[in-house]
C-alpha cells in the first residue's frame, strides 16, 4: 500500500518536509494565502483554515 499524500490535522507527518494547506476545489479555484508550515517526521499536522482542507507535501 502507498504513502497518503493528504493529511488531515492530527496525523502525523511521513517524512521531513514543508507542507501547504489544499482545499476541495483546488483544481478550479486555488486557496488565497494558504498555510505553509514546516514539519519534521513524527510531528502533528496543526488545523486548518477550515475543515474541508487538509495538509499536502510541497514539490521542490
Amino acid at each position: 500500500m502507498g504513502e497518503w499524500t493528504e493529511y488531515r490535522p492530527g496525523d502525523k507527518a511521513p517524512n521531513d518536509g514543508n507542507y501547504i494547506e489544499v482545499g476541495e476545489n483546488d483544481f478550479h479555484m486555488g486557496i488565497e494565502n494558504p498555510k505553509k508550515i514546516h514539519l519534521n517526521k513524527g510531528d502533528q499536522f496543526p488545523d486548518t483554515s477550515n475543515h474541508n482542507r487538509k495538509w499536502k507535501k510541497l514539490k521542490r
